[in-house]
């Protein structure tokens, strides 16, 4: 293992539970320093405590509402001065059940915000700050709905198709300056967002349920591995690098000067 001062610091939102909490114990365990942001400043404690007694790291708790544009931007700034800072996990975000047509608007606002402004907004001042040091990691948390929208709620599965698309537009501006980039695509994982959003996981199957501990232990294989994007529960990568394929196909002709014949 690494000692604590070649790793440097982990910034992980969303941090008090779910997979952010599950990020928080594995990478103090790979020997990062932890900056965990959370709204509950009474949970982000309780783990502090309890991340530095068993690692022996320095962690830093630090209450922030990202739905809230100050409290973004003095993380943002944080981000941008702070040199110790190597990982961030843009983690934070919030998902919605029902229809588009009759939405709370107010709700999917904050949804919009926390889910793309936030992200966005953070995934620009890690690159900044890596790209200055030439080294460092940018771990988005995307969803598979990027990839089937059709299934789940619109504004939610929009958000996660912006994540996975800024994760690669990303990714190209940043080759060869030494950062790390990857979106992780979970399936649905069994943390307090499902309850939160209103949705019964009593009525997902069982064996579309993954534990957030085993979800984030296949992430942290991908990012070893250097993929740019990890679907833990994807059995044969060989169906995303057909995707992939099939999209790179398509790119000589997504631009022409003339309309395809079928439109004349």
């Amino acid at each position: 293992m690494n000692s604590v001062q070649n790793q440097g610091t982990a910034l992980v939102t969303g941090a008090s539970s779910g997979i952010g909490a599950v990020y928080a114990e594995r990478l103090a365990a790979r020997g990062f320093d932890l900056l965990l942001v959370a709204r509950d400043l009474e949970r982000l404690e309780a783990a502090a405590s309890k991340l530095r007694a068993a690692h022996g790291v320095q962690v830093e708790v630090l209450k922030a509402d990202l739905t809230q544009k100050d409290d973004v931007l003095k993380l943002e700034q944080r981000l941008r001065s702070d040199s110790s800072i190597s990982l961030l996990l843009n983690n934070a975000g919030v998902a919605a059940d029902g229809l588009l047509a009759n939405a709370d608007m107010d709700q999917l606002e904050r949804l919009i915000q926390l889910n793309v402004t936030t992200v966005t907004r953070l995934a620009s001042a890690a690159a900044a700050s890596f790209t200055k040091a030439g080294r460092g990691t940018i771990i988005n948390i995307a969803s598979v709905v990027a990839l089937f929208p059709e299934r789940f709620n619109a504004t939610y599965s929009a958000s996660k198709a912006y994540v996975l698309s800024l994760t690669q537009s990303l990714n190209a501006e940043l080759e060869g300056t030494g950062v790390q980039v990857q979106a992780v695509l979970p399936g649905v994982t069994r943390t307090e967002i499902l309850e939160r959003s209103g949705i019964d996981a009593s009525q997902i199957p069982a064996d579309m349920i993954m534990e957030a501990g085993e979800m984030v232990d296949a992430a942290l294989s991908g990012l070893d591995q250097g993929e740019l994007i990890t679907i833990p529960s994807l059995p044969n990568a060989s169906e995303w690098e057909a995707f992939m394929a099939a999209r790179h196909a398509m790119a000589p002709n997504l631009s022409r000067s003339t309309a395809a014949t079928r439109y004349k």
